[in-house]
């Protein structure tokens, strides 16, 4: 699949085709802890993201199918593969799976986009993605069924967020990079219900989430997971702030927006 993290296309035993990203992926091992959390708060927000699960990857596939490794380069120079590990690994059930009545796509044409069923839910996915601090770009996929007009966004890639490696440090991303979604923007209303969500949402909701991780995508370092939750429980006040802030970034990514304090 495309993507720093080297994630692979699986079909698990459930029957659906899963993304997964290894422990050992091109990034780093809190990518998959990353993931994971991103996914069970967005889930709690209601924004559409696809099921995720943890993915048991036995040995005995890893041998049997080269495929199956890592490429990593150290000073411009590739380094011979490295196999993927076995254990449990972080997996994202792609869009539409394998019925060949629902079309999946990353990319529509301008108008396509703009008539997407949930275009609304792109506010609420940068209401979160300022909250967590993600340091990527908004991520989204595309999906109708058969003999439906208007497609639906899904939004996927969270390794990025928290900072990364769990070091909040605000940068002016977050946010998807065709601003046109944003045009429907007129005020603090069209981030709701979302941004009130975030801003009430309860260190036991956040903890729940946290809790749910497996302890080997965080080396089991309990002391890094608490300061996670703590920050994410101070960031809840600032989400506001930091949306004035992209508001009033060049390219004015909010035309219809007229400016105020807030």
């Amino acid at each position: 699949m495309f993507g720093g993290a080297q994630s692979f296309l699986l079909l698990c035993d459930d029957g659906y085709p899963y993304v997964v990203k290894f422990q050992n992926n091109g990034q780093h091992l809190r990518v998959l802890a990353n993931e994971w959390m991103a996914a069970k708060l967005m889930k709690h927000l209601q924004l559409p993201v696809p099921l995720c699960d943890i993915v048991q990857v036995d040995q005995s596939l890893i041998e049997a199918t080269p495929e199956l490794s890592i490429v990593r380069c150290d000073g411009g120079i590739e380094l011979p593969a490295e196999p993927c590990l076995a254990g449990k690994h972080f997996g994202s059930r792609c869009a539409g799976g394998l019925l060949p009545s629902v079309t999946a796509v990353d990319y529509l044409p301008q108008e396509d986009l703009l008539n997407v069923a949930n275009l609304t839910a792109f506010c609420g996915a940068l209401a979160f993605d300022k909250w967590v601090c993600n340091r990527d770009s908004r991520q989204a996929v595309f999906h109708k069924k058969y003999g439906a007009v208007k497609y639906k966004a899904q939004f996927i890639d969270h390794g990025h967020c928290f900072g990364g490696i769990w070091g909040f440090i605000d940068i002016r991303s977050g946010t998807y990079p065709r601003h046109c979604v944003y045009r429907q923007v007129r005020g603090w209303a069209s981030f709701e219900p979302w941004l009130t969500q975030i801003e009430e949402i309860s260190a036991d909701t956040i903890w729940g989430s946290a809790s749910t991780i497996p302890t080997e995508w965080y080396d089991d370092d309990r002391i890094a997971l608490e300061e996670l939750v703590t920050q994410l429980e101070r960031r809840r006040s600032r989400v506001r702030e930091i949306i004035v802030a992209f508001r009033n970034s060049d390219g004015k990514p909010f035309p219809n927006w007229l400016p105020s304090k807030y």
